[in-house]
């Protein structure tokens, strides 16, 4: 039997058009199979809520950004959940109607909030060009200023994200656009530029060393500019009627990551795997002081900032220590009391956006944490009714300011400040007879300055770099797996250097910002210093809690570069590290200095150079100087309780 369906009676509103129509052919199917089936998420939001898709916002030069708002029906004015994104939301992406979107969208549209979703400018069917990093600060003013004037918005917006979708959030918030109630950002980092003793330029660098995390996200994210677009101008009928059938998201071949990162030069590493042409080749020659940071989207700490804001870190992703001390700042340096007062931090045991796959076994890398489940929905669902609808409740006033877990407790705790104020800043100095190279090795850390100096030395060979096992990473594909993993094989590298406490008569618990400093001398005139720490089990199992580097260039800051040189002794302060650890009895605290930890960081070649573009490095000849004269230490924020 043939059946005919003419749309043109089902709506005026052509996506009423594809409701209808897709709701009586499932209808039809279900009664031809005999089987019921769960109601695609697109016909539970249509029956609760308005749906505009593919509205395109214009921004004040034109440039229209494609949006999707999904509100509850009614006259009622609501408050407004915005997230804007690069990646691809697309409703029928793979002919589904049951995306993480919608359902996203279902769930606020039934707490009675409209859900709106943004591609960011050159991205997909969003008009303009895209620049990670740099666009525009108008379009996030410009977006504010549209949603809030219309007529079924109560003229408050709060902002939702995780990583890209997070990044833009604080240096929008920067423009104080009336409109704007509160923030939510979680894993953030991508967006914080200087702040502190940060200087990570969105997650580009870390203490001048590039984070070699963006190659590999930008080939699968960066359009090709010569790859096939939309005519400019075209109509929303025209869009939601394509939009079914194409959605602008390129495939992208897969790339063995753990090879293709080992590319030299390493601003050819893309167009080596024929990855597309984009802002990456101009990217990679920035220096971590460069004034093309400072014209884009990301969040110094020159700019304002006064926001209620709910910030949310992991332990095991990017950039927890530039995240947590963005918090710090915006609770100290928020220009209204009001905001200072309106700070909260959530720091849970995870992976990057790994929140809410927490379980009652959190296993991260190889080892387990136990169970890190934490109510987020409830939580974020209070904090926008606070301040999106004027609601005040329980949850929020019953939250600490800082709710952070700790590992080896295995326990959520609390406190009023970050760190906790009860943590005492305690040095263990590096000591050992000359031969602190492996595990096997003489090195220790110790409580008191040894008074007879010393040093170990190794050789860093670029082209045989100290590889990344674990680690606080994100988006490196099959090149890194994030995490925890057990670290004994990896010290019998002889260009590892290790210092051990030894076993701990009582548990200590390490919970803020890890500083270290260490005394270095090469022949070579420039060279990176790497630090990890780890939590040693009474087996021998070596676990990484945080790592961080310096490219000794820039030792005196950021702003020059300063070469070394032979024979003489440098003080290296590194960026700080940051965790909440628990040292069981019989445990051991260690610490692996090196000069590489690839491809977690770019190599240094040794020479100088500008690394991007070289092809050949030098062997360096490296030592780490300890004892006497020089201190060289890490400082742990050690809990008294």
């Amino acid at each position: 039997m043939a059946i005919k369906i003419d749309s043109t009676h089902l709506s005026i509103n052509p996506m009423k058009k594809i409701l209808s129509l897709f709701t009586l052919l499932l209808f039809l199917g279900t009664v031809a199979t005999g089987f019921s089936q769960e109601k695609p998420v697109l016909l539970q939001l249509d029956e609760v809520a308005v749906i505009e898709q593919k509205v395109m916002m214009p921004m004040r030069d034109g440039t229209r950004l494609a949006t999707d708002i999904y509100r509850p029906k009614g006259d009622q004015p609501v408050p407004i959940v915005f997230s804007r994104t690069p990646y691809n939301f697309n409703t029928y992406g793979n002919g589904e109607l049951n995306s993480r979107t919608m359902q996203t969208a279902l769930e606020w549209v039934k707490k009675g909030y409209a859900y709106i979703v943004q591609n960011e400018r050159g991205r997909f069917f969003s008009e303009g060009n895209w620049d990670i990093l740099g666009l525009p600060l108008t379009d996030s003013y410009d977006a504010f200023e549209w949603m809030s004037k219309q007529a079924w918005s109560n003229g408050k917006i709060g902002l939702l994200g995780c990583s890209s979708t997070a990044e833009w959030q604080m240096a929008a918030a920067s423009l104080q656009h009336p409109a704007l109630a509160a923030l939510v950002p979680q894993a953030y980092g991508a967006g914080v530029g200087r702040i502190g003793k940060f200087m990570e330029q969105g997650n580009w660098y870390r203490g001048g060393a590039g984070q070699m995390l963006f190659t590999s996200w930008l080939y699968s994210t960066q359009h090709d500019p010569l790859a096939p677009r939309l005519q400019a101008g075209i109509g929303q009928e025209d869009l939601l009627r394509l939009q079914r059938f194409y959605d602008m998201a390129p495939e992208y071949p897969k790339v063995d990551w753990k090879a293709a990162l080992s590319h030299l030069p390493v601003q050819d590493i893309i167009k080596n795997v024929n990855g597309p042409k984009g802002i990456y080749e101009e990217m990679i020659t920035r220096k971590p002081n460069d004034p093309r940071w400072y014209q884009g989207g990301l969040y110094h700490d020159s700019m304002p900032f006064d926001t209620p804001s709910m910030w949310f870190v992991s332990w095991y992703d990017v950039s927890s220590s530039p995240n947590i001390a963005l918090y710090n700042h915006a609770r100290t340096n928020a220009i209204s009391q009001m905001a200072r007062n309106n700070q909260y931090l959530v720091i849970a045991p995870v992976l990057h956006c790994s929140f809410t796959r927490a379980t009652e076994n959190t296993v991260i890398g190889q080892r387990s944490v136990g169970d890190a489940r934490w109510n987020y929905d409830e939580v974020i669902t209070a904090w926008f009714d606070r301040w999106l609808k004027g609601k005040d409740n329980d949850t929020i006033a019953k939250l600490p300011k800082v709710t952070y877990y700790t590992m080896g407790k295995n326990i959520w705790q609390s406190s009023d400040v970050w760190p906790p104020k009860e943590a005492v800043m305690t040095p263990f100095f590096l000591d050992s007879k000359g031969s602190a190279n492996t595990r096997n090795g003489d090195g220790k850390l110790v409580g008191k300055l040894p008074k007879v100096s010393s040093q170990d030395n190794y050789l860093y060979d670029p082209m045989n770099p100290v590889t990344s096992n674990g680690g606080n990473v994100c988006c490196t594909g099959n090149a890194v797996q994030g995490g925890a993993m057990d670290q004994q094989e990896m010290e019998l590298r002889d260009d590892i250097l290790v210092y051990t406490t030894d076993p701990l008569e009582a548990g200590v618990e390490v919970s803020g910002f890890i500083e270290s400093v260490l005394y270095l001398s090469s022949d070579v005139k420039d060279t990176d210093v790497t630090i990890k720490l780890i939590d040693v089990y009474p087996d021998g199992t070596a676990y990484n809690l945080d790592e961080t580097i310096q490219r000794v260039r820039y030792r005196e800051g950021y702003d020059k570069e300063v070469w070394m040189e032979k024979g003489q002794v440098y003080e290296i302060q590194l960026t700080p590290m940051s965790t909440s650890n628990y040292f069981e009895k019989g445990h051991r605290i260690r610490i692996e200095v090196s000069s590489s930890n690839f491809p977690r960081f770019d190599r240094n070649m040794n020479t100088g150079g500008n690394t991007y573009d070289e092809t050949k490095g030098i062997v360096a000849n490296n030592s780490i100087h300890h004892g006497g004269k020089f201190q060289s230490k890490i400082v742990l924020p050690i809990v008294k309780k």
